[in-house]
């Protein structure tokens, strides 16, 4: 699913001379991403995201929550990727995530009915540890 998809508004679609009438890539609604594809640089699908956590005390995306293998959400593993570890794919309408397959595979994960407690510092410097990104 792309996020083109998901814009009930038309802030993503194309005007006649080919430019975007909205304000995509710079600025996205944060639900026309639910739904969209991650994959590696390898071209590798790693899952699809399902949520979006915000920080309520800065305003900043915390977390992408993804989603990877099961059926129809029964035995999928749900993982916390860094937002600032995700690259718009804007030619392909789908977000990229810079680690080889085997090792996200291997990522701190939890399931649909045990959530982490994405507050607790020691869980999110894991996090930011496992994806090498930046404090926030």
């Amino acid at each position: 699913m792309s996020y083109v998809k998901n814009d009930t508004y038309g802030m993503y679609a194309t005007s006649e001379s080919g430019n975007n009438k909205g304000p995509g890539p710079e600025l996205m609604g944060a639900n026309t991403l639910i739904g969209n594809h991650v994959h590696n640089p390898q071209e590798e699908h790693l899952g699809e995201i399902k949520e979006i956590m915000l920080n309520m005390r800065t305003g900043q995306i915390a977390y992408a929550v993804l989603a990877s293998g099961g059926l129809f959400s029964i035995g999928e593993k749900l993982f916390a990727v860094p937002w600032s570890a995700l690259k718009l794919d804007t030619a392909n309408k789908r977000f990229v995530l810079n680690i080889k397959k085997e090792r996200f595979e291997n990522a701190p994960g939890f399931n649909s009915d045990q959530w982490p407690d994405m507050a607790d510092s020691n869980w999110a410097e894991t996090v930011r540890t496992f994806y090498d990104t930046p404090r926030s």
